[in-house]
């Protein structure tokens, strides 16, 4: 399945694929309630490899497994509502990302196995007792993204010469987003930057607080939530025009027009949430799986953005990065 055709299928929404599913075998099939962080266009290739490694494990979609999609759209109060609607359907497993779709969903559950593909420290948050043995119903991926930050500040100094001024956006109605925010701070001024932060609560606020910084700073640092993952494509096109520079944790971004991402590989994380919901479905308890951390990373850069900004990125950055984008 490429991408164009699992876009197609997600475009239907909620609706298009659960209800497909359940009709070949009512009652029949184990179900799996994939609750979305952001929206299908998003999360689309990350999907298509779960279901890929699904199908390669024996879990074929609509003959052997049924699975009911769900969007928040990046709007957080979306997330509690797909939890108590799994719960009420009572699915076999609930699959997620992001740490605070993770909380809300092990709030409404203790007892269906909760498999999120990617979230923050999962013992610092009180996900799980250990990342050896997790305990309770949640198991899978720590992203650990405040390890990052360093890394990606160092990659975005070394292509805007003379980078004196950070600007961080990020959603503070999120507390993790928060707490990323500050280490992004103590870490830029490891290089000597000045820091400009910007925090969001809504979609609304992207617009403004570019004109607010978009004289002060001569780069920016966008933290991914849901909330700021929904919106890449506006905030790629204001940061292109207020000519910033971005550093982002999601190669999405840089699909949609942003300059350089580093982060793990979320098809490849997925790809091995795949294989734990298959565990759980054949008899595992989650609180015996340790939570695994990324293996893979990727930097990719957008060489397009690069020369609408008049930045020239040196050969050797260029050698090093997994995807150019041109």
């Amino acid at each position: 399945m490429n991408r164009r055709e699992v876009i197609s299928l997600l475009g239907g929404g909620t609706a298009a694929w659960p209800f497909a599913a359940r009709a070949q075998q009512p009652g029949k099939l184990s179900t799996i309630g994939y609750l979305g962080g952001t929206t299908p266009l998003v999360e689309s290739r990350w999907v298509a490899t779960f279901v890929q490694q699904l199908r390669e494990l024996g879990w074929i979609e609509g003959r052997t497994v049924a699975i009911e999609y769900r969007w928040t759209e990046g709007r957080a109060e979306r997330s509690a509502e797909i939890a108590a609607e799994f719960v009420r359907m009572k699915v076999d497993v609930i699959v997620t990302t992001g740490t605070a779709n993770v909380v809300v969903t092990k709030q409404a559950t203790s007892a269906i196995p909760i498999v999120f593909a990617a979230a923050g420290d999962p013992v610092a948050t009180g996900l799980v007792a250990s990342l050896a043995r997790p305990g309770g119903n949640v198991t899978d991926l720590s992203l650990v993204a405040t390890d990052l930050v360093g890394k990606r500040i160092e990659l975005l100094h070394e292509v805007v010469p003379g980078l004196r001024r950070l600007a961080i956006m990020g959603n503070v109605g999120n507390p993790l987003v928060v707490l990323e925010m500050g280490e992004v701070q103590a870490a830029a001024r490891t290089f000597g930057l000045d820091v400009v932060p910007s925090g969001i609560w809504r979609a609304a606020d992207i617009a403004p607080a570019f004109e607010a910084f978009k004289r002060r700073a001569g780069a920016l640092f966008v933290v991914p939530d849901p909330l700021i993952n929904s919106n890449r494509l506006p905030i790629a096109s204001l940061a292109l025009g207020t000519r910033l520079p971005t550093m982002h944790g999601l190669r999405e971004f840089v699909e949609a027009g942003g300059l350089i991402s580093y982060a793990a590989n979320f098809p490849d994380l997925f790809r091995r949430t795949a294989g734990l919901v298959d565990k759980i479905l054949r008899g595992s308890k989650p609180g015996d799986i340790p939570v695994e951390q990324p293996t893979k990373f990727d930097l990719v850069i957008n060489l397009t953005t690069a020369k609408a900004l008049g930045l020239t990125i040196p050969e050797p950055f260029l050698l090093r990065a997994d995807e150019v984008i041109e």
